[in-house]
């Protein structure tokens, strides 16, 4: 399911693991292993969840890895796809090859104009 301007898994990751156990972000960074720099550049949105870190937080918090690259790439396909228009993309000659149920037409009406 798509969701309208995700946010990104940093906040999540504040919001809902380190304000509700009462960690400070050098506590949380010992524990994941982590500089405090690391874990403060995903906390603010400058850095995003490499699959290494999703293991650590599914390990740290009893949570998923998946979780944590399902809200990764929700926020940065959202991000990506705001900005279609600005990529460079000629459609290729044939019939559409769909690697899922997707449609490109259903989220840009002009995809192919």
């Amino acid at each position: 399911m798509k969701m309208h301007n995700p946010p990104h898994p940093g906040e999540a990751l504040r919001e809902l693991c380190l304000k509700p156990l009462g960690l400070t972000v050098t506590r949380a960074a010992r524990a994941l292993g982590i500089s405090r720099k690391t874990l403060s550049s995903i906390l603010n949105g400058r850095a995003g969840i490499s699959p290494e870190m999703a293991v650590r937080l599914s390990l740290a918090f009893n949570t998923t890895a998946e979780s944590w690259m399902n809200q990764q790439v929700q926020y940065d396909l959202w991000h990506a796809e705001r900005n279609w228009k600005k990529l460079r993309v000629r459609p290729l000659p044939g019939p559409p090859k769909r690697l899922t149920g997707s449609d490109p037409e259903a989220y840009h009406p002009s995809f192919n104009g």
